[in-house]
């Protein structure tokens, strides 16, 4: 899983079985017995790196809810962030079971419920406003060009957005 990960992060989406099979140290016979088809690899690969590095990126039950949740947004844009290549090919081949999904969605859950019962997040902040936080973490990460950091800057910036202010979101 680790070497076909890194093939398709160095060699990109079309990275061939061949050159798999051979940073595994494996026959391309044995990865065609394993995984069946190219689309069965990426998903199995998706799958791991998701288990392996995404979903450990929920913090909970830290001493405080607010480092929490800014944690765990940032360990996933992170954790995202480090295999584009990786989500676009998941993404296009939409691979992740739901099992996997929903375990991260409920640890996603808990970490802002505890926030929100904390009062320090909007009360009307829902799971799917998380994930458009993620996902704009993500470009934030993938296109700054800013440098020295940037992405954390702009990331902190967005983050901030979930902080309570008294005016309720549009459409809330």
């Amino acid at each position: 899983m680790t070497a076909a990960a890194t093939a398709f992060e160095e060699g990109g989406p079309g990275v061939s079985l061949d050159d798999i099979a051979r940073r595994a140290g494996v026959g391309i016979a044995t990865l065609y017995r394993r995984f069946g088809t190219r689309e069965d690899l990426v998903k199995a690969v998706a799958e791991h790196v998701f288990a392996a590095e995404i979903a450990t990126a929920i913090v909970e039950d830290g001493p405080d809810p607010w480092a929490d949740i800014v944690a765990t947004i940032t360990r996933t844009v992170d954790a995202y962030a480090a295999h584009p290549v990786l989500v676009s090919l998941a993404r296009e081949h939409a691979v992740m079971g739901m099992d996997t999904m929903a375990a991260y969605r409920a640890a996603v859950d808990r970490v802002l419920e505890r926030a929100k019962d904390a009062g320090v997040v909007r009360a009307d902040l829902h799971a799917s406003d998380l994930k458009a936080v993620v996902v704009m973490g993500l470009a934030i990460a993938q296109k700054s060009d800013c440098g020295g950091g940037a992405h954390s800057r702009h990331l902190t910036l967005l983050v901030d957005g979930l902080r309570p202010t008294g005016v309720p979101l549009p459409g809330a």
